[in-house]
């Protein structure tokens, strides 16, 4: 009787490569990914006809529907508004301020970011609005 011995070879394919090209392709999309700014604070924009698309933003101030000023995902005390919005209008001198503010929101919370936006030479003001 004559026995047969094979050699039991598994066949396995070699993953190594795929890994490579698939972390090459994860990191090419978190360096090129865009970040959207945020205020920090979630409100209730009005509704206007003639809103538009700003392009060039590098501050965006939200005013909550309790008086609250956000910027940059901190809440941020009335009186250090001015000196937070230069710091960061300094980074990006170019760029405009959009102010988010709540429909709710009082109207006095909105001008004193409008003054403050003013006597730092920021000539772009826009308010956020959703469109109809």
């Amino acid at each position: 009787m004559r026995r047969i011995t094979q050699e039991a070879e598994e066949k396995v394919a070699d993953l190594t490569p795929m890994l490579d090209v698939v972390f090459i392709m994860l990191i090419f999309f978190i360096v090129t990914a865009t970040f959207i700014k945020e205020t920090g604070v979630e409100v209730n924009r009005p509704d206007t006809e003639t809103a538009q698309a700003k392009k060039t933003v590098s501050l965006l101030v939200g005013v909550a529907p309790d008086g609250n000023i956000w910027i940059d995902k901190k809440k941020v005390d009335l009186r250090y508004v001015r000196p937070t919005m230069e710091r960061l209008h300094a980074e990006n001198p170019k760029g405009g301020l959009v102010i988010i503010a709540d429909s709710e929101s009082k109207v006095e919370k909105v001008l004193a970011v409008m003054e403050a936006a003013r006597n730092l030479g920021i000539a772009q003001v826009a308010i956020a609005s959703e469109e109809k």
